[in-house]
């Protein structure tokens, strides 16, 4: 039997290839780096984690925590690392990002049923089953390829990744340790402005340099919501970063006693600029919501302006380059196979789903699919009162006109029965629900379901 091909190692394609061979199937693990560089990525490891180093919220009462949950009862191999190579982050799942990949790449060259071939497709093979997952920077040559193939212009947004700072360059008799309402463990670096200095920042923030895009890029530029640069945050108005990443509730400085006591109010932060924990060893922390498109020297000038950033050393600068992906809701089913191509599926940032998890969801569904179709079964698709269910109900039904990249959410589940005015409860009762109906549907198709048979077999 003819291996499948997977083209693109970036989480969804390292889950799909590893799903196709954890169910007895040979895969082809294409990954055109290091051959071929790309503008966001700085290593050749599967699964580098371009943006950030965190997976979202782990609670399971949050659309993201319930992704993990979900990824967890269906043997994620993504999953499985992040919870191994976990750093402190308080509420958030994220990771020792450098080992994580690198773990991951070693674990997929070991499988004897993975080849892992360091080449630059840039034509879908006519013939076999093909899983598509090169994520929103594809190469030049496959992006015409599969323009060709959809008769479709890409869409496209813009991305961008924050700075990365050294921790011995952050000074800690200014920034304080502590995670927002106390939850888990004090994970991240806190540094508080007062109104001058805030009112400051945000002056030069505004008034900073912006690296320059190509024609074609001013041309089409469309910023993604949930990773909208510092810079043009600052610029909808003087408190919009307050009340997003700089927002100063649900955080104490025990140096300065709880800001909740009457007595302690007038020491509260008027805005306060929040570093992760990047590696285990907590030499490295990640500018929270500090994506950027300024320039190099003016992302160094201004963040400086931060106090306790005022010697900050920068091992990474923020970057900014425009993700593209397909519309979904015209060329793809909820089983994540192209409707003119059924043994061609495709998963990951490339079909408009966001997020890391999203990613990992994405591969997982592709990879198991594509085993499937191979064995000639009937591919699967999820309940959509799952969180992962729901996400390619969505991407498959949206509104083609208006698609634009979605994230787990709450809003993309069906309601419940009863309407729970309580926010935390309904959330609750949303992972409940999409937890006892996933649990339900892996036990109807007796998951892992696809084994080795006749050619597959002998082959093994």
């Amino acid at each position: 039997m003819q291996p499948i091909h997977v083209i693109g190692g970036g989480l969804a394609g390292t889950e799909a290839a590893w799903q196709i061979a954890r169910a007895g199937v040979p895969v082809v693990l294409h990954e055109m780096r290091p051959e071929r560089r790309s503008p966001a990525h700085h290593t050749e490891h599967l699964a580098e984690l371009v943006c950030s180093n965190s997976f979202g919220a782990q609670s399971s009462d949050r659309a993201s925590g319930l992704l993990h949950e979900e990824l967890r009862h269906l043997g994620s191999v993504v999953i499985g690392k992040a919870d191994e190579h976990q750093v402190p982050a308080g509420g958030a799942l994220a990771v020792d990002r450098a080992v994580f990949s690198a773990d991951l790449t070693e674990t997929l060259a070991q499988h004897p049923l993975v080849e892992l071939r360091r080449d630059e497709v840039t034509a879908i093979p006519a013939e076999g089953v093909v899983v598509l997952t090169t994520g929103p920077l594809t190469s030049e040559g496959l992006s015409a390829e599969l323009q060709r193939f959809t008769g479709q212009e890409y869409m496209s947004f813009f991305d961008a990744a924050s700075p990365i700072v050294v921790g011995e360059s952050i000074n800690q008799d200014i920034a304080f340790m502590a995670s927002r309402y106390d939850r888990g463990e004090a994970a991240y670096l806190n540094c508080p402005m007062n109104r001058e200095q805030y009112l400051y920042f945000w002056q030069e923030l505004c008034a900073a340099e912006q690296a320059e895009l190509k024609d074609f890029e001013r041309e089409t530029a469309k910023f993604f919501e949930g990773c909208l640069p510092i810079e043009e945050m600052g610029k909808r108005g003087e408190d919009t970063m307050r009340y997003g990443p700089l927002k100063p509730v649900g955080l104490f400085d025990a140096r300065l006693g709880d800001f909740r006591d009457p007595a302690n109010r007038e020491k509260k932060p008027y805005a306060v600029v929040q570093l992760r924990q990047e590696d285990k060893a907590g030499q490295l922390w990640n500018m929270v919501g500090f994506q950027t498109n300024l320039r190099w020297g003016e992302q160094k000038r201004v963040f400086r302006l931060i106090p306790g950033l005022e010697h900050a050393e920068f091992v990474r600068m923020g970057v900014m380059h425009r993700n593209t992906f397909i519309n979904s809701p015209e060329l793809l089913g909820t089983s994540l196979q192209f409707h003119t191509r059924p043994t061609l599926l495709a998963a990951g940032q490339l079909v408009g789903t966001e997020g890391y998890t999203a990613a990992a969801a994405g591969g997982w569904l592709a990879g198991t699919n594509a085993v499937r179709v191979a064995l000639e079964q009937e591919p699967l698709t999820l309940p959509v009162t799952t969180m992962m269910g729901a996400m390619f109900d969505f991407i498959s039904s949206a509104e083609p006109k208006h698609f634009q990249p979605m994230p787990p959410n709450f809003g993309i589940l069906p309601a419940l029965p009863k309407k729970v005015r309580d926010k935390r409860q309904r959330y609750g009762q949303y992972r409940d629900r999409s937890l006892a109906d996933l649990n339900t549907w892996i036990h109807h198709h007796h998951l892992p379901v696809v084994k080795p048979v006749g050619a597959i077999a002998a082959a093994l």
